[in-house]
């Protein structure tokens, strides 16, 4: 069975089913996707998202805000409330994006360094959106993450240098559709150098269609294909390769600290 670390159910387009998400889950399920990290990305869809999940004891949730949604910090206390229920696993999406919007890197720092701390305080490990700011990432992750909780550097597409000094923090890597992708040989050859034990997989959907259903939704349902093709380029079958990033799953998300 496959866990993916990473998906926004509550952006998901789910007409085509005739039971709705209900319907996209089963689906999911049909593919051996057996459980779902539904990741939350500001304060106000929180509750919709949680309204969505509440039913499934196999779809777990996170409260963030995403550094591409970061207004101002007024939020930081309804987030920290989000965060502190059961059903949330983990503090994120959170990080930072300079390739979309490096204007309000000073605001995005400060959020990101909140999240941190709240992370710290709640012993939930941090979701990380990093793209184009490396250095910055990682000075934060190795000046406030509390690395006996850690997290993940989801949908990583960076280089290996920057693979390697997460993964000697302690975090975790997960690998999204974008593996699949003709312009991803790069990220290819970092994801064979990744250690088993430190690897997660994700869709991220409804973004990032893995091969051959791009130009489609993405959906929780093929997670399975980026475990394939991830297990093809490690060299290992796709029960050994899920078997690991489930274990992975929950040694970082429901083991308690």
């Amino acid at each position: 069975m496959i866990i993916d670390s990473h998906c926004h159910l509550d952006k998901l387009d789910t007409s085509h089913y005739s039971d709705g998400l209900a319907g996209l889950i089963a689906a999911a399920q049909a593919e051996g996707t057996s459980q779902m990290l539904c990741i939350g990305v500001d304060t106000e869809q929180f509750e919709p998202m949680l309204d969505q999940i509440k039913d499934y004891d196999f779809i777990h949730a996170s409260a963030g805000l995403h550094p591409l949604g970061v207004k101002n910090l007024d939020t930081l206390a309804l987030l920290e409330q989000q965060a502190r229920l059961d059903k949330v696993v983990a503090i994120g999406e959170t990080g930072l994006d300079y390739f979309y919007q490096q204007d309000n890197a000073e605001l995005q720092t400060q959020a990101f360094s909140a999240h941190l701390q709240l992370s710290k305080r709640l012993r939930k490990p941090v979701i990380v959106h990093t793209r184009d700011a490396n250095a910055d990432t990682l000075a934060l992750l190795s000046s406030e993450a509390d690395l006996s909780v850690g997290g993940v550097i989801h949908c990583f597409t960076e280089d290996w240098v920057m693979a390697k000094a997460c993964l000697d923090l302690g975090f975790y890597i997960s690998i999204s559709g974008i593996i699949t992708f003709n312009n991803a040989s790069a990220l290819r050859d970092v994801v064979k150098k990744i250690p088993l034990d430190r690897l997660l997989v994700e869709t991220d959907s409804p973004y990032l269609t893995p091969a051959p259903h791009r130009g489609t939704q993405n959906e929780p349902k093929h997670v399975r294909l980026v475990a394939q093709y991830v297990a093809d380029l490690k060299g290992l079958s796709l029960d050994k390769l899920a078997q690991a990033t489930s274990h992975n799953f929950t040694q970082l998300f429901l083991t308690p600290r």
